[in-house]
């Protein structure tokens, strides 16, 4: 990508999974970078499991941190069905990278819905797709809580800029004692992300 183009990056889950940390990692990261960035945080219900939005545009110059619908470059989802809630968002032609990983909905867990099959095959059919098991990953590295993690560095892998100091990004948002278990992550999913795409 040319420093001139935007890019946009909608991150979506559930309140828990982290999605706001990833977000932070990556703007700091492509701030320290030379990239203008634009971040904007929808946390819905995220403390009883809701659902949870960030948005992150960055490129020369960036003036809004909203995404339309129909505008963003790549969804990153960290739960399956939270990619299809949010599928509306992504351009035609663009990237989805999803968490094969549910977390059932109050009414799925009370019976009153059942959760949908099939969402990995209609998600690749709607544009390139990078499906993998991030709490999978992030448990292989010993960091169980990391899947955001390996979420972040499948998507930077996916988004090809591998050249910002993402150590350094991660290390300015954790805690000390949880740095070296993230960098584990955040090397898994590029990694897994090199090898799948």
């Amino acid at each position: 990508m040319k420093k001139t183009e935007t890019r946009s990056v909608l991150l979506v889950g559930v309140g828990g999974q982290g999605t706001i940390l990833a977000s932070k990692i990556l703007t700091t990261g492509l701030i320290a970078a030379g990239y203008d960035v634009k971040m904007s945080e929808v946390h819905g219900m995220s403390q009883r499991g809701g659902s949870v939005s960030t948005q992150v545009r960055y490129g020369s110059k960036v003036y809004s941190p909203i995404i339309g619908k129909g505008e963003a470059d790549v969804l990153v989802s960290f739960e399956t069905m939270e990619a299809l809630r949010y599928l509306d968002g992504l351009k035609p032609g663009g990237k989805i990278v999803v968490n094969d990983y549910q977390m059932p909905s109050l009414p799925v867990l009370s019976g009153e819905k059942e959760y949908p099959d099939g969402i990995i095959d209609e998600l690749k059919s709607k544009g390139p797709t990078l499906a993998l098991d991030a709490a999978k990953v992030a448990k292989e590295n010993g960091n169980p809580r990391g899947m955001n993690v390996v979420l972040l560095g499948a998507l930077i892998q996916f988004l090809g800029i591998t050249n910002v100091d993402w150590p350094a990004a991660l290390k300015a948002n954790v805690k000390p004692q949880f740095v070296e278990g993230n960098l584990r992550c955040l090397d898994a999913g590029m990694k897994l992300a090199k090898e799948i795409a």
